[in-house]
């Protein structure tokens, strides 16, 4: 039986509360992360759906009694609610271009050539954040990059009209490790960049428990070396390559940027070039063996990484070496690449405070440019398709890139805007 009007409006607030004040127990956080999520990054949609059934209800019953009237005053108040998850979301767009700003300086939109409507919201594109057909895309589907079966398959998105020497922007699909594919992420990202002439690829890669770790990172490597030896068959250039991710898929990126040409990493292909131009990962896992302390990295450690990804014969306090290795937050070195990291205050699944940490690391030891966007009102996965959001991430990630790619085709090391005003 379809709810009545008063239940229907008593969802819809409580959707918007969660999106505008996530709570912090644990042990609701996955609940409370789908339904902050999806209303956060639905918020017009939903918007207009409460003001259709609204008049709808009206027009068609009037108001009858209590349970109408409490229901108006309930649509009302989701109404001003989702309002602020949408200027919430608008933000980003200033919170990312301060971020740029902060990092290559104020004056970084000058080398690059900004085209019209950047940074201005393309609602036609968000009104119809499921449609997955771009003409003017072009996508190889089910590519082996090393023998094991459909884990091992990564899929291209280039332009339609051929192009040579294209920049490659790899991605790594999140899902704790365990779940996911390379359908489910990052497609908002590589269609405007396919679109924009970049080459991206999009990776499975082996899942625990069934394959335990390193599998993960060594399929990312084994994936990023098939990049470095076929990518020009499909126009890029194998020269420059980025890596992105999220969630899990951020750690990876980040592992792989810092842990370049590690042969431990790389059995039976140790020659092969694993280095990386830039990373980007987004809403990443860098506290891998809870060397901060905090109680969500350990709750982390103990509950899933001790359990499913790693070798349950190997536990931390026994080897802890193993977890420091697979580690981002400890792996940083000067030899990083740029790095623009991007976290929303609102993640439930990983703590902001765990990519400010990152962040600090990497701009204490790093000789490239750290670039860092904190989003306000986002939680976890926020990019996974078009919104108002991830729309101003994407074009925020894509002039970092070409910011990051002239220079290294000019011959540029990237300085930090900070020691440029030094």
């Amino acid at each position: 039986m379809k709810p009545d009007f008063l239940t229907r409006r008593a969802a819809t607030l409580g959707l918007a509360a969660l999106a505008v004040a996530p709570p912090k127990a644990r042990r609701t956080s996955i609940p409370v992360f789908f339904a902050g999520w999806l209303t956060g990054e639905l918020a017009p949609h939903l918007l207009a759906l409460t003001a259709a059934d609204t008049v709808h209800h009206l027009a068609r019953r009037g108001l009858r009694g209590r349970g109408d009237r409490a229901g108006l005053a309930l649509a009302a108040v989701s109404a001003a609610g989702l309002g602020s998850v949408i200027a919430t979301a608008q933000r980003a767009r200033g919170e990312v271009e301060s971020a740029l700003t902060d990092a290559l300086g104020p004056d970084y939109a000058e080398r690059l050539a900004p085209r019209p409507g950047d940074l201005a919201t393309p609602w036609a594109q968000i009104a119809l954040p499921f449609r997955s057909h771009d003409p003017q895309v072009r996508r190889d589907r089910d590519i082996a990059y090393a023998p094991g079966g459909k884990r091992f398959l990564l899929d291209v998105f280039r332009p339609r009209e051929p192009v040579r020497a294209a920049p490659v922007l790899l991605q790594i699909h999140g899902g704790a490790w365990v779940i996911g594919n390379k359908e489910e992420q990052g497609q908002p990202l590589m269609r405007h960049l396919a679109r924009r002439g970049w080459v991206c690829v999009a990776i499975n890669y082996p899942l625990a428990p069934a394959h335990r770790w390193p599998a993960h990172i060594v399929a990312a490597k084994q994936a990023l070396a098939w990049i470095r030896e076929h990518i020009a068959d499909y126009g890029g250039d194998p020269r420059f390559v980025a890596v992105t991710g999220g969630s899990a898929g951020g750690h990876l990126a980040a592992l792989l940027a810092l842990s370049q040409n590690d042969p431990a990493l790389q059995p039976g292909f140790a020659e092969a070039d694993t280095s990386v131009q830039a990373c980007l990962p987004h809403y990443g896992v860098y506290d891998i063996a809870a060397t901060t302390g905090t109680a969500d990295s350990r709750y982390r450690l103990e509950s899933l990484l001790a359990r499913r990804v790693f070798a349950p014969d190997r536990p931390p306090r026994d080897h802890l070496d193993d977890y420091l290795a697979a580690s981002p937050l400890n792996r940083v070195s000067e030899e990083a690449p740029p790095f623009f990291v991007i976290h929303g205050k609102h993640d439930s699944l990983v703590p902001v405070a765990e990519a400010r940490e990152f962040v600090q690391r990497l701009r204490e030891k790093s000789r490239e440019v750290v670039a860092y966007a904190e989003l306000a009102g986002a939680q976890h996965a926020f990019d996974v398709f078009p919104s108002i959001r991830s729309a101003h991430v994407v074009r925020g990630v894509e002039r970092f890139l070409e910011h990051t790619y002239r220079a290294w085709a000019d011959g540029q090391e990237l300085t930090p805007a900070s020691a440029k005003n030094s």
